[in-house]
């Protein structure tokens, strides 16, 4: 019998993401990362949430053509002088105005303040998977919502890595 294929969104909070790679110490190919979240999870619309700063359009651009819809917040600048744009509240929120719009969701974090959005997403089989970056740095609520339906980045490696092309 024929079966309707799946349309699942996933909610990226790219500052975890970034982290989670520094930590794994290797760099992520983006485009590589949106056609793993296309054939694997059979993910339409992939929104990518991160804090926009002047300057940084090329890198927008790129995320935007590697298939990226880009919801942006606007940062501030700590007393330290390093920028502070926390997208969880845009990320549950987008989360929530798309949930009538998508058979599963796929949510890439490790943070805990998620738990309730995947908790909630759980209990209403509408989690499809949560994509932690990093093992090390998950938080123990968002493991513990997310159940059986966590994978963790550091095994993907081989798949997603970004590999400067060569020059020669």
């Amino acid at each position: 019998m024929f079966k309707a294929k799946e349309n699942n969104f996933s909610f990226v909070d790219s500052n975890n993401l970034n982290l989670g790679m520094k930590d794994l110490d290797w760099k992520l190919d983006y485009k590589k990362f949106r056609i793993y979240l296309k054939e694997k999870y059979n993910i339409a619309k992939a929104y990518l949430f991160l804090g926009y700063i002047p300057g940084n359009e090329v890198m927008y651009t790129s995320l935007q053509e590697a298939g990226f819809l880009i919801i942006f917040k606007p940062i501030i600048l700590n007393k330290d002088g390093n920028c502070k744009g926390n997208v969880d509240a845009e990320l549950v929120l987008h989360t929530m105005i798309e949930y009538p719009n998508f058979d599963q969701a796929v949510i890439v974090s490790s943070d805990g303040d998620f738990y309730c959005l995947v908790k909630y997403l759980y209990e209403n089989n509408k989690l499809k998977k949560v994509i932690s970056p990093y093992i090390g740095h998950c938080s123990v609520l968002l493991r513990r919502s997310a159940k059986e339906k966590i994978i963790f980045m550091d095994n993907l490696q081989e798949k997603l890595e970004y590999k400067r092309k060569s020059t020669a």
